[in-house]
């Protein structure tokens, strides 16, 4: 039988950074995705980089065109009431954020992956994984143009998103799951027209949240708050246009730039963690084992905070033997994972319109007059949206 030392399930973002990493240190990896390589870079995903995220892609060999096309970002823009207030990250955390899209770190990761000779498997069907939770050499199998494949390995990394085998192949009993669903969703739209300002504006207003964001100088991604049972045929791109609109402050509507949609989805909002996030020779990594809405620009962020731990538990074994770090990984993980949890339940609980009642949306207009008057408060909202800093 075929063998590898670490099996990567998912070819999306965190698998292939994480096979790109493994590779810098010498250990070998096969990635099994079961999408086409033009299907998952082709999806439209976050684009908003800590810093610390930054710096991973740089180690990994990666951040040449990042660094040169990707837009820094000091601070965003709270809008509410009419009027905005700046958080301004670097001044009161520290650092900055990175606007450079999903897919294309997708795309350099891929190329940097393929230029190195890396086993990746496009479209592999039937993924299955099995002996991950006894101390022997587990195995993972599926179908690979329309034959049946096995490979024996020492460890599996589930990085295979929300819906993926990795999860489902845990046991119920190893394993707790804690979940909320929102009750709206974001209706995203990606545009070719300037964005109406150099930095995000979150909106908060009574007919709901609005979120305005970029790809470029020329591309825009732009969100409104919308109810779950909408269709994207309910919103053409004018009732969007007209709705993104008004619930902007009028200084930013008058000189919002207006076309015609090249994307259109509605994403639904969730809270998820899995726990632990280690079982046996299986690691969960990012969407896999935890999911935080979008409000919070954590999505992305978390995976590779995930990868910046679990590569550097696998360097350890392979260097030294020790699996101390791989025992660590599961809470060491975690602990970065649930305050991001919060911050972005708590950055969406105080953007969205809620329900009806007036003094949900009067409480929320006052702590977001108490942000505009408090550097404290200020500061600790851009602490957490940076990143905080990573236990050593």
């Amino acid at each position: 039988m075929a063998r590898t030392q670490v099996v990567v399930v998912g070819g999306g973002p965190s698998g292939l950074l994480l096979s790109q990493l493994l590779h810098k240190h010498g250990i070998e990896s096969v990635v099994l995705e079961r999408h086409s390589r033009e299907y998952v870079e082709a999806r439209i995903r976050a684009g908003l980089l800590e810093w610390s995220t930054v710096a991973l892609l740089e180690e990994a060999g990666v951040g040449t065109r990042l660094l040169h096309e990707g837009l820094v970002h000091d601070g965003f823009e709270l809008a509410f009431d009419g009027r905005t207030h700046r958080i301004d990250l670097k001044g009161l955390a520290g650092h900055s954020m990175l606007v450079y899209g999903q897919t294309e770190i997708q795309r350099d990761l891929a190329d940097a992956r393929i230029a190195a000779g890396a086993d990746i498997v496009w479209e592999a069907k039937d993924v299955r994984l099995h002996g991950f939770l006894g101390d022997g050499h587990p195995r993972v199998s599926w179908v690979g143009a329309g034959q049946p494949q096995e490979l024996e390995c020492d460890f599996i990394a589930g990085c295979d998103g929300y819906h993926g085998v990795s999860r489902a192949s845990v046991p119920a009993a190893h394993i707790t799951q804690h979940e909320r669903v929102y009750p709206f969703g974001w209706l995203g739209i990606l545009a070719d027209v300037p964005p109406v300002s150099e930095e995000l504006i979150y909106a908060n207003h009574p007919r709901g949240f609005a979120l305005c964001s970029m790809r470029s100088m020329s591309r825009s991604r732009y969100y409104v708050q919308c109810a779950l049972e909408d269709k994207v045929e309910d919103w053409p791109d004018e009732r969007f246009w007209e709705e993104l609109r008004a619930r902007l402050p009028a200084h930013y509507a008058a000189r919002l730039s207006t076309g015609p949609s090249i994307e259109k989805g509605i994403a639904p909002l969730r809270s998820f963690v899995a726990e632990p996030m280690r079982f046996g020779r299986l690691f969960l990594v990012g969407d896999a084992a935890h999911i935080v809405p979008p409000t919070g620009a954590k999505g992305l962020n978390l995976a590779a905070a995930d990868v910046r731990v679990l590569h550097r538990a696998l360097d350890e074994y392979y260097r030294s033997g020790s699996e101390t770090l791989l025992h660590a990984y599961s809470t060491r993980a975690l602990a970065r994972v649930w305050k991001a949890t919060r911050f972005s339940w708590w950055f969406t609980m105080l953007m969205h319109k809620l329900s009806e009642e007036a003094l949900a949306y009067q409480l929320q207009l006052a702590e977001l007059e108490y942000l505009a008057q408090s550097r404290p408060a200020s500061q600790v909202v851009a602490e957490n949206y940076v990143g905080l800093e990573f236990a050593a």
